[in-house]
């Protein structure tokens, strides 16, 4: 009768453990930025919620909206990024661009926005465009080479 009991031991001997091993490289080589995910995710939750958080959703109805659905937008980015990386860093200049359009966001969708709400947009834009630059500069740094 065969040993068919399971051992544990080495898979050194397994006929497939150099492409075992490279397929392991390869999922993890493009994770270069992973701890950028979390902090995108919360930048965009705080940005689609600050309205709520800074009380001018009366005083700033069209910003209200605006600043829900670019929120959301960063958010589902960071979602993308941890979801598919090796696809998503490439839109990492679209946060950049997201972050600029939310620094001159409150002269263009607002009303007369007050103090608070200017510099709220410009955290907001400003972390979202270094954020971008950081993904974007690490996606272009582990791209593999022609």
């Amino acid at each position: 009768m065969a040993n068919v009991s399971p051992t544990r031991g080495d898979i050194s001997g397994h006929p497939d453990a150099s492409e075992m091993r490279a397929r392991y490289a390869r999922m993890l080589g493009g994770r270069d930025v992973a701890l950028v995910d979390g902090p995108v995710f919360l930048l965009g939750l705080y940005c689609a919620v600050s309205p709520w958080i800074l009380h001018y959703t009366t005083s700033q109805p069209p910003l209200v909206t605006h600043n829900l659905i670019v929120g959301i937008a960063i958010g589902l980015l960071a979602l993308g990024f941890t979801r598919a990386p090796e696809r998503m860093y490439g839109l990492s200049w679209a946060m950049c661009a997201l972050g600029i359009w939310m620094i001159i966001a409150p002269w263009v969708v607002g009303d007369g926005p007050d103090a608070g709400v200017i510099v709220n947009n410009i955290v907001i834009g400003g972390l979202a465009f270094v954020l971008g630059l950081l993904c974007a500069g690490t996606a272009a740094k582990s791209a593999p080479k022609p």
